[in-house]
This record gives C-alpha cells, sequence and structure tokens, in this order.
C-alpha cells in the first residue's frame, strides 16, 4: 500500500526538537492563520479565499455540509494540499516548512497506516521520530482508554473502521504539537470510542494546544469557544453555537 499519506504527516519528527527548542511549540503566534486561501479543481472551486484566524489554545469545531471546504481547509493547514492562492501559516510559520509540520498534529478522515506494522510499531515510529521515548506510559493510557490493549501487536490490516479510527487517534496524540486538526474523528467509534475521544480532546486543549476538529457531532460542538460553519467553500458563520444550530447550518 502507499502510506505516502502517513509519511508526510510525520515526515518531520526526525526534527521536532529543534523546533520545540526554538519555541515553536507553545508559541504566542496565531495556530493557524489564513490569508486569501483558496482551493479550486479547474471550474470546481473548493474552498473560495478565505480569511480565518484560530488564536494559540482555541478550541473550534469546523462544520458544513459534504463538499463545504472543511477537509480541504485542513488539508492545506497540515500542509497535505497545496492552495490555488493565498497563505496559510502555523505558529507564524508557513505551512510545508519543517518548525509547521514539528508544531501541528493531522487525524485524517481516512486512517492511513502501514499494513506490516503492528499498532505497537506504529507507536514506537511515530513516536521516536518526533523526539519522543517511543511506547511509554502514555502509549499504554491511550489504547486502554480507546479499548485498543488487547491488540497493541496486532496489524491494523486486519481491523475494523472503528479499530483503524482509534489507532489513527493514538498516534495523532502521542507526538509533540500545539495544534491538533482532525478530520471527522467520531466516523466508525462505538459509543465507548466517542466519549474517550471526547474528552481527549478536551484534555488536549485543556493542555493549551489549539483543536480544530471538523465534526457534526453536537456533543463537541457544545464543548468548544468557537464554531465557524462553510458552505459552499465559504464562511457563513463564526462564533459561539449550541447543538441545535448544527442541523441548521449544515443545511444551510
Amino acid at each position: 500500500m502507499s502510506a505516502s499519506g502517513f509519511d508526510a504527516a510525520v515526515d518531520a519528527g526526525a526534527d521536532a526538537d529543534a523546533a520545540v527548542d526554538a519555541g515553536v511549540i507553545g508559541g504566542e503566534a496565531p495556530a493557524v492563520e489564513a490569508a486569501g486561501l483558496a482551493k479550486a479543481y479547474g471550474d470546481l472551486v473548493a474552498l473560495h479565499p478565505l480569511d480565518l484566524q484560530v488564536e494559540a489554545g482555541q478550541s473550534v469545531a469546523l462544520i458544513g455540509h459534504n463538499g463545504s471546504g472543511k477537509s480541504t481547509f485542513l488539508r492545506m493547514a497540515a500542509a497535505l494540499l497545496e492552495p490555488t492562492e493565498g497563505t496559510v501559516e502555523v505558529a507564524g510559520w508557513p505551512v510545508g516548512t519543517l518548525e509547521a509540520r514539528a508544531t501541528t498534529s493531522f487525524l485524517p478522515d481516512d486512517p492511513v497506516l502501514y499494513d506490516d506494522l503492528s499498532v505497537r510499531e506504529h507507536v514506537e515510529y511515530v513516536s521516536r521520530l518526533h523526539g519522543g521515548d517511543g511506547w511509554d506510559g502514555y502509549a499504554t493510557d491511550l489504547v486502554e482508554r480507546l479499548g485498543l490493549a488487547d491488540r497493541v501487536d496486532d496489524l491494523p490490516s486486519r481491523f475494523s473502521r472503528g479499530l483503524r479510527q482509534k489507532t489513527s487517534i493514538v498516534l495523532g496524540l502521542v507526538r509533540p504539537f500545539s495544534l491538533l486538526l482532525v478530520d471527522e474523528p467520531f466516523v466508525g467509534l462505538d459509543a465507548g470510542g466517542r466519549a474517550a475521544m471526547l474528552d481527549l480532546l478536551d484534555e488536549v486543549h485543556g493542555d493549551g494546544a489549539a483543536v480544530v476538529v471538523a465534526t457534526h457531532d453536537p456533543g463537541f460542538v457544545e464543548r468548544v469557544q468557537r464554531c465557524v460553519a462553510l458552505r459552499d467553500g465559504e464562511v457563513i458563520f463564526d462564533g459561539a453555537a449550541a447543538a441545535a444550530d448544527v442541523l441548521r447550518l449544515v443545511g444551510a
């Protein structure tokens, strides 16, 4: 299988310590700042020019119907997709730079994993690339809370969609970051996994990281400081929202 998406998400990890020493992790610059950011595929506009700033440490729910531009924005902020025009910075650094990659953790909507690595080996690989100790107490806690403790030596290629999603969550959280970008994290999760994910997102935000999550989950929308709704690639709402607002904004 091609694991290019996985590699792109972690390829700066070997030098993450240098970025931490330089003050990138936990810096005071906006977590994400997009200026005129746009993406088009020929005549199809996936994201109209967007100006959006997410402050360091802020929690944001990104909502909108399918095709509204949520995933496009997240993938450009994670340096996995080239913009057609405009710019986006992470912690004051242009996306794609070592410093921006080192401070950003991205959980895609479709987990990308290696067929020949166990869960434990995935964690060891990602953690050590980013200057960590490999498998540690935090990794043990994560797999236990997500119901993976009995599967850590198994290959995710044999997992259900939900178990693969849980593996992806563990990998996104075992590395250092000050910005967490998450695309539809609750798809495929059982009730226990959903509850664990909500708690983990709260904890990450409580520890000072900015969290931007594309989801329609009302339980998450009610927990965040800010909700940004997109429609056909444009912002139609930006502010505090309640669960009751989600259907209206998604269907607008």
